[in-house]
């Protein structure tokens, strides 16, 4: 592939354009083996990626540039922050949403028409250059290319900080198959002796600095996970019914997080927090109608209402027990699963009669079990 434009100047000229689409950094970093390879291997093979099988299905990719687009050469790294209003303390029967997807629009869509107008600025620039953008869903290990492009340090949350932004934004690929002027890896950490991000997780989902035990974390547990919510970590979930940001809370550098200037990430409401009770209301036409176009959509109607009882068990409060003995006779097993858990926690007599008048028609083995606990309890 050859280029009329010099690298320095089509360089300079993909930076002026990422810039007037919203992207607050940019770095060119070469489409190279990333450093963090080996890590990533041992991270999977330590089982950390729990039911997460697409990233052990795809690590020769991730090894691989190459493999997300054929003849890389090049890789554009872009940061878009995401960071709007103050989180708002949630009252008795809210739950709290990670600040990300608060808005009205899934990141994924909205970037993604950012990277197409980008890719057609690299087009129109060379003529027949190929370039794909991605956004966190193709094998690549974008805080190692972002890191190798001088956008900042991965901090011992394993998330990527900047000195400038911290770690509230998106991160966002463009791949080119022409030759750029690279800029400088960020070879320092400023993390230095501080803890907090690893000190404030409630399911010790830190084995180690920079290692994150997904199975542990609040995250995965309430949008990776597909079945239930194993027992020790409940508690731990707190109030999380979609995602967590406790340990990006407590960042001193996130002090200095820039506020998104995109408008559809501004809070929609009833996210900031979000009402459970009324979501025992919400069938599967209606949960699409209200989330599909939100990140809030990926654990489907299922998996919310599965956060949202355990939210519920973990803060009891009395206008809570029509909907969780609701829950308890949903069609959905996991969702009757998790309300008998919650309806365990409530030590009342509505409680524990539909507790016992499920558990003499419940058909499902898991469920069973989750009555027989509910009841000992």
């Amino acid at each position: 592939m050859t280029c009329s434009l010099d690298p320095s100047t089509l360089t300079r000229a993909i930076k002026e354009a990422a810039h007037r689409l919203g992207f607050l950094h940019v770095g060119v970093c070469p489409a190279v083996t990333p450093t963090g390879i080996d890590a990533f291997r041992d991270w999977l093979a330590a089982g950390y990626a729990g039911e997460m099988q697409y990233l052990a299905d795809r690590v020769d990719a991730y090894a691989d540039p190459n493999l997300v687009l054929d003849g890389a050469r090049s890789i554009v790294m872009l940061t878009l922050p995401y960071r709007t209003d103050p989180p708002r303390q949630s009252a008795a029967g809210q739950g709290r949403v990670s600040r990300y997807a608060w808005g009205e629009v899934d990141y994924h869509d909205l970037i993604h028409d950012k990277l197409k107008a980008l890719k057609r600025e690299v087009q129109q620039r060379t003529g027949d250059a190929d370039a794909r953008g991605v956004v966190d869903t193709a094998p690549l290990l974008e805080r190692d290319f972002a890191n190798l492009a001088g956008l900042g340090w991965i901090g011992k949350n394993t998330l990527l900080l900047n000195k400038h932004a911290g770690s509230l934004f998106f991160l966002a690929a463009l791949l080119t198959n022409v030759e750029l002027e690279y800029d400088e890896p960020h070879t320092a950490s400023h993390c230095g002796t501080c803890t907090a991000c690893l000190d404030v997780c409630p399911t010790d989902a830190f084995p180690a600095p920079h290692v994150l035990d997904a199975t542990r974390c609040i995250s995965y547990l309430t949008i990776e996970l597909r079945g239930p919510i194993p027992r020790d970590l409940r508690d731990g979930i707190g109030e999380w019914v979609f995602g967590c940001d406790l340990c990006q809370d407590v960042c001193p550098w996130n002090r200095k997080a820039p506020h998104s200037a995109e408008k559809q990430f501004l809070p929609q409401r009833g996210n900031n927090p979000l009402d459970l009770i009324a979501l025992f209301d919400l069938d599967d036409e209606t949960f699409r109608h209200r989330f599909r176009k939100s990140p809030i959509w990926r654990p489907r109607r299922r998996g919310l209402l599965r956060n949202a009882a355990i939210a519920l068990g973990n803060r009891p409060t009395p206008a809570a027990v029509p909907a969780l003995v609701k829950g308890l006779n949903d069609e959905e097993p996991l969702i009757r699963g998790a309300a008998a858990w919650a309806l365990s926690k409530y030590g009342c007599s509505e409680s524990r009669n539909a507790l016992q008048a499920r558990a003499e028609i419940e058909a499902d083995s898991m469920v069973q079990e989750e009555l027989k606990f509910a009841l000992q309890s």
